[in-house]
């Protein structure tokens, strides 16, 4: 047997609110449902139950080794260029969560999991986008470019397991969860 995993944060209530309120004036978005905004830290893909059991191990070292921190959410954007398939809101840039990201990579490559090709990009994914118009995606950015959520703290992220589903929104379990120690 095998699991879809993904490293996130999970988001505080009150932000979560706040990028809900955004999630509106683009045709051909799906907005996500609000069980689905989170922020990944690393997605892993499909794994076995072995492999799973020792990013598990790999993880909770990293969660011991880190301490809490703040974050904000700031700006907006899509994935995609002239033929945008995804909006996001963005992060501010902090080095305890890049260096969060960085260790779940290490993590993962200890489980035995090859490296993640992509540079790292924090973001929370609002809409997987349908033939949206150009025009509209990039007013939705232009209209975010200055939004941006008080800082919240970080005192832990989890392991989600991820169950796809033909024509609706993916269902995520949390599997482990892992307070920062450090």
């Amino acid at each position: 047997m095998s699991l879809r995993l993904f490293a996130a944060l999970d988001l505080p209530d009150d932000i979560v609110e706040r990028v809900m309120a955004l999630m509106k004036g683009v045709p051909g978005a799906k907005w996500r449902p609000r069980e689905n905004l989170h922020l990944t830290l690393r997605f892993f893909g499909e794994v076995t139950e072995p492999v799973a059991d020792d990013l598990d191990a790999a993880l909770s070292s990293t969660a011991d080794a880190t301490a809490p921190f703040e974050l904000q959410l700031k700006a907006a954007g899509s994935f995609g260029g002239a033929d945008p398939h995804a909006l996001w809101i963005g992060v501010a840039v902090d080095p305890a969560l890049t260096k969060l990201a960085a260790d779940c990579e290490r993590a993962a490559r200890r489980a035995g999991l090859k490296a993640e090709p992509l540079k790292y990009k924090p973001h929370v994914t609002v809409a997987y986008l349908s033939a949206a118009p150009l025009d509209r995606v990039q007013a939705f950015e232009a209209q975010m470019g200055l939004f941006q959520t008080d800082a919240f703290r970080v005192e832990r992220f989890g392991l989600y397991s991820s169950v796809t589903r033909r024509g609706a929104p993916s269902l995520y379990r949390l599997e482990a969860e892992y307070p920062l120690l450090g």
